[in-house]
């Protein structure tokens, strides 16, 4: 009997990667959007913003996951194994997680597809389940080879509340360059005259709430009707995921 007992673990042992995850905690919107999407079977909680429809692209799932706050003690009372977070917030929590030897794993996000595709696999790997990334940048990869291009140049903008743009080395700078559009700002900040001077093709902007703030009317202005737009769920590219091929798709002509 234990012979058999010890080869059963063994045989356990074996099958089971070393340091493999079981009980995972995740501090950060973005990393809660790969934790549902690698291993929901693992998840012990996620953050607070996980279940906000507005921001998180699995807010369907998060709704029957805990939540947790952001504070060591919250975590701690939770046990996990594997604590997964941003390479910023949080961190004077992330370090008195540390001094109690709970193992943490902070993330970059990137700003383009190859990098969601080697952030997908490292999340993957770090969850103990490097099988299930290649299916995910599969479909994401698929997306994007079937987006059709524009015939012709077009410029486009991205146009954010309070008057920021994207940058080409930014995620939806990527999303633009996806879809075949010129991007026709530089990062900078771009008052609705300025706008107007650069007149782009096509404006884009972010899905606004039911309720918007002084920071989002300005994106209603009446000024803007003579320039074509397109909207994007700030879900989609809030957090660099492979669902970002989505937001590709949406600006396609």
């Amino acid at each position: 009997m234990i012979r058999a007992s010890a080869l059963l673990l063994l045989l356990l042992l074996a099958i089971t990667p070393a340091g493999a995850a079981e009980r995972v905690v995740s501090l950060n919107l973005c990393t809660d959007q790969f934790a549902v999407l690698l291993a929901p079977d693992k998840i012990v909680a996620l953050s607070q913003l996980s279940r906000d429809p507005t921001l998180s692209f699995v807010a369907p799932q998060a709704v029957r996951i805990p939540q947790v706050r952001a504070s060591a003690e919250a975590v701690l009372a939770l046990h996990p194994d594997l604590v997964l977070a941003a390479s910023y917030g949080a961190q004077t929590t992330l370090t008195q997680l540390e001094q109690r030897s709970i193992r943490i794993e902070r993330f970059d996000l990137p700003g383009d597809f190859p990098g969601i595709a080697r952030l997908t696999r490292d999340i993957a790997a770090a969850l103990g389940a490097p099988e299930r990334a290649d299916p995910l940048i599969a479909a994401m990869d698929a997306t994007l080879a079937a987006v059709r291009q524009p015939s012709h140049p077009v410029t486009a903008i991205a146009w954010e509340p309070r008057g920021y743009t994207a940058s080409a080395d930014s995620l939806m700078g990527a999303v633009l360059r996806a879809a075949g559009l010129t991007n026709a700002a530089t990062g900078d900040r771009m008052g609705t005259e300025a706008l107007l001077h650069r007149r782009p093709d096509v404006l884009i902007v972010p899905d606004t709430p039911a309720f918007p703030s002084l920071a989002t009317e300005m994106l209603r202005a009446p000024a803007l009707a003579g320039i074509a737009q397109r909207t994007i769920p700030p879900a989609l590219t809030l957090c660099a995921g492979p669902f970002t091929a989505r937001a590709v798709v949406l600006l396609a002509p």
